[in-house]
């Protein structure tokens, strides 16, 4: 049934048939051929790949970007932003690697953060004299950052379905987010600086004390939900919540830029992307138990734990096969579909299941700036105004960047794990080696 499954599915990619279509049609067609009489339980496991609570916090975190983006939030993360770094020659696009980074500390999503910060910065790129086609290379790479930074969709997604703790994954993506917006922002810096591009990028900069003063309220919101997350205050999923409740106070009674006639066109659109990730969710939830009740990743962690005799080969194995399938596949369909079978060899090789939930995030990450079914490129280009295929020239220097910090992420396993602990130092136990997966 398993490689029926595969062929079908891959199969239905080839004729762009949607993600969630494709992985759910498989498993029908995989249940309705070889075990038609347990088609009744095709329904039940999507619903139950659904039905946990942490997974409460994707429509709220993507109603949370939303609101802030129509709520004029956005533009105030921007206004600060640019009065940090806006001074020096490519400062325009350091300010949109440093407004992403301080976005995806409330949006978790990087669609949310693309079309919320692009819509505000490809514009201003262009109007400075830089290609379009390099600002919205700039912009989809930056946005890929709202999903590492905490909180995170797919980290939360990693943890339910790996059985990892969501809060122990978000602290631990602060290190790899911080390391990847710090290399991009010089990397833009000196690379401007070689075309020389953005010498009045300062043009029209606020002081930092005024752009801090507007954007009081803007920079306030990922203090209170990071710092009640991990100040014990509510939840993860219970942050997703106060997040919303705190952009719909800040538009509609203190910036006053958010209406209530535009709260419907705001709902409509966070309703169709969550259904969307929703599905994929179902879906892959179906095919997972599927395959796993096909003795699929038992065969696998077999066969991995026979070819790659060592941590650093497994890692470097995975990460190359995490890059190709990011590149066909929807992330949270990955993670859904990869980690449950993933993570128990990561544990046989001594990997932390932490550490290994970042390194996943980090990479399938890259699958949204890579074609050909990079979702944020499709965003970045919907704003920019132009075709996908005009870009890959700019994008490929921040792929490799990207590649680059993945390489120290997977390595050198502080850069995750240092902070997480540090704050979690009583209740972090060293992972105990699974016992042999090789078949008897």
């Amino acid at each position: 049934m398993s490689f029926t499954l595969l062929i079908t599915m891959l199969l239905a990619f080839a004729f762009s048939i949607s993600i969630a279509v494709s992985i759910g049609g498989s498993a029908m067609l995989g249940l309705a051929f070889f075990d038609p009489e347990r088609l009744v339980l095709a329904p039940k496991e999507m619903f139950t790949a659904i039905d946990k609570f942490p997974l409460a916090a994707v429509p709220f975190f993507i109603l949370a970007g939303n609101l802030m983006e129509t709520g004029g939030i956005s533009r105030r993360l921007v206004e600060f932003a640019k009065s940090l770094v806006g001074g020096v020659q490519g400062g325009l696009p350091m300010t949109c690697v440093l407004t992403c980074m301080i976005f995806a500390a409330v949006s978790g999503s990087s669609v949310a953060t693309t079309f919320a910060i692009g819509s505000i910065l490809i514009p201003a790129l262009i109007k400075h004299g830089y290609p379009r086609e390099y600002a919205a290379a700039l912009q989809a790479t930056s946005a890929e950052l709202g999903v590492i930074i905490p909180p995170s969709i797919p980290m939360i997604l990693f943890g339910v379905s790996a059985e990892v703790s969501i809060g122990e994954l978000f602290i631990a993506g602060f290190g790899p987010g911080l390391l990847i917006g710090g290399v991009l922002m010089l990397f833009v810096h000196l690379y401007c600086r070689w075309k020389g591009w953005g010498k009045q990028d300062g043009d029209g900069r606020l002081s930092v004390g005024t752009a801090t003063y507007k954007a009081g309220f803007a920079l306030l919101m990922p203090v209170i939900i990071l710092g009640g997350i991990y100040g014990g205050i509510f939840t993860p999923t219970e942050a997703s919540v106060v997040a919303v409740f705190y952009a719909l106070i800040v538009g509609l009674f203190i910036h006053r830029e958010l209406t209530f006639k535009d709260l419907i066109p705001v709902f409509r659109k966070s309703v169709i992307s969550s259904a969307v990730i929703m599905f994929i969710i179902a879906n892959a939830g179906l095919f997972a138990f599927l395959i796993t009740r096909a003795g699929v990743p038992e065969a696998l962690g077999a066969w991995l734990t026979e070819v790659l005799q060592s941590p650093m080969w497994f890692l470097l194995g995975v990460n190359a096969a995490l890059f190709v399938i990011g590149m066909f596949i929807e992330t949270s369909a990955a993670i859904i579909v990869l980690a449950p079978i993933l993570v128990p060899v990561a544990r046989h090789f001594g990997v932390d299941p932490v550490h290994f939930g970042t390194i996943m995030v980090v990479n399938l990450a890259l699958g949204m700036i890579t074609p050909p079914f990079g979702v944020n490129l499709f965003a970045a280009c919907t704003v920019a105004k132009i075709s996908l295929d005009r870009i890959v020239k700019y994008l490929l220097p921040f792929v490799l960047v990207i590649i680059g910090c993945l390489m120290l992420i997977t390595y050198i396993p502080q850069i995750s794990l240092a902070l997480r602990d540090l704050v979690y130092a009583p209740a972090v136990v060293a992972p105990v080696p699974m016992p042999s997966i090789a078949p008897q």
